[in-house]
């Protein structure tokens, strides 16, 4: 990946609707050109999907939480990954370092969902022990490329 490349990429990042001319004229490059590095990048991961940016809030789910979790001794850590990708609320699970296993980000409608997510973690057999932190508000939320990487 050049700097073009990561030009191009912080662009959609942007605005994933940019006209492809548009993209180009900001880069120095054609239409064509763009287009043909946007394919290349997806077909190598880089892009991994064009993506809408709605509101939480708008969407029923205002609540915001983050969830330490510890996977209790002898709970099968393939099962939880897998738990984790396909539970709804769940919008992003991380393998950390540290005293914690993973951080899991959620987006509920209520306050009580919270609850009802460990339940079924629980219920699983993945959980050790949790801490729940709520997000009271979230100035900068929903970058798709670090702001440095354009």
């Amino acid at each position: 990946m050049d700097d073009i490349d990561r030009k191009i990429t912080g662009l959609l990042a942007a605005d994933a609707r940019r006209a492809l001319a548009d993209i180009g004229a900001a880069v120095g490059l054609s239409a064509s050109a763009v287009n043909d590095r946007i394919r290349r990048l997806q077909a190598q991961g880089a892009i991994r999907a064009f993506t809408v940016d709605a509101d939480p809030a708008a969407l029923g789910l205002p609540v915001l939480a983050f969830v330490w979790v510890s996977l209790r001794d002898g709970a099968d850590e393939s099962a939880f990954r897998s738990f984790a990708a396909a539970h709804p609320a769940v919008m992003e699970c991380h393998h950390v370092t540290g005293p914690w296993s993973y951080l899991v980000k959620l987006r509920l409608p209520a306050l009580a969902a919270v609850e009802t997510v460990l339940a079924e973690i629980k219920a699983q057999g993945f959980l050790g022990r949790s801490e729940t932190i709520l997000a009271l508000s979230s100035p900068v939320e929903g970058a798709h490329v670090p702001k440095g990487a354009a």
